[in-house]
């Protein structure tokens, strides 16, 4: 039986029980992950599949096309196909977006209830774009006193979501917008390092969502070089991602540097040291943890009667 799942089911989701489905489904066997990333100029086709074995199989699609915006249309784009674990037959056809925002705000507010200081109040935002405000929905659920500042290249944009989003004040100065934060969240499509390890503070933790090319980065080198290093998976991080890749190559660190992925949490080793540690968690998405979460949507659309049939 193939489902449509409605962007209505939306309404029937919560961030806490999205963390804690994905960390259960890093207590399945390790995760079959295959990437695939097509490049014309600026435009990216990504597909991604995953088997994960009691939770089934997923494929993902993305097409990345950084002009849309000129032309009122979305950026990010594509398809999610549920397949299941027993049959292989495909159960559900789940909206891309629904997805998107779901797996990409979950993952990095995973690695925040798990590296970021649990008093953590101020929260710095940088980007002001999809993402930002995805993430100013979760982290508010995790963090529900937080305050947030929000700088973006183009003021009047983070000015604009400012007087959207509650308890949200712009910052033009991105230096200042970083000061005094507790978590740093970037999502930006920065090609050159935004943010100095130099204006890092104790404490902080820093959650890098931007950044998916080889040729991306948000962070400089004195950053990573000052900070306990995490990923969310190393498969589809350390050889795809600049942010990660180019210190690689060039021999800055190593491999053995990154102290966990959400695989480490079940072992304590995906955790702050210490109060005064500054951590980075680097959200590389990855089909497995599209597969995480649409498992997670279609159980909620089950639950509630949102799954119609399709076709039998």
């Amino acid at each position: 039986m193939i489902r449509m799942i409605p962007r209505e089911i939306e309404t029937q989701l919560d961030w806490l029980e999205l963390i804690e489905a994905l960390e259960r489904g890093h207590s399945f066997p390790h995760a079959e992950i295959t990437d695939s990333f097509l490049y014309r100029g600026d435009d990216t086709l990504l597909s991604r599949a995953a088997w994960i074995d009691g939770l089934g199989s997923l494929v993902k699609t993305a097409t990345i096309f950084p002009g849309n915006p000129q032309r009122g249309l979305a950026s990010v784009n594509g398809s999610v196909t549920l397949f299941s674990d027993e049959t292989g037959f495909l159960e559900a056809l789940l909206d891309f977006h629904l997805v998107t925002k779901w797996k990409t705000a979950g993952d990095s507010l995973l690695a925040a209830r798990c590296l970021a200081r649990p008093e953590s109040r101020r929260i710095a935002l940088i980007g002001a774009g999809t993402v930002a405000r995805s993430m100013h929905e979760a982290y508010s659920a995790l963090f529900p006193d937080a305050e947030f500042v929000i700088w973006n290249r183009t003021h009047q944009a983070a000015e604009a979501l400012s007087r959207e989003l509650p308890r949200v004040q712009p910052e033009p100065d991105l230096r200042r917008a970083i000061s005094g934060a507790d978590i740093i969240c970037t999502a930006t499509m920065s090609r050159e390092p935004l943010i100095s390890g130099a204006w890092l503070e104790e404490g902080q933790h820093l959650d890098l969502i931007g950044a998916y090319r080889p040729d991306m980065r948000e962070v400089d080198d004195a950053a990573l070089m000052r900070a306990e290093l995490f990923v969310d998976s190393r498969d589809t991080t350390l050889e795809h991602i600049g942010e990660l890749k180019d210190p690689l190559t060039r021999g800055l660190i190593q491999p053995t540097d990154i102290r966990g992925d959400f695989y480490d949490i079940s072992r304590g080793a995906f955790q702050r040291r210490s109060n005064t540690a500054i951590t980075i968690a680097k959200n590389g998405g990855g089909a497995h943890l599209d597969l995480m979460t649409s498992r997670y949507i279609f159980s909620k659309a089950l639950e509630s009667g949102m799954a119609p049939a399709w076709k039998t």
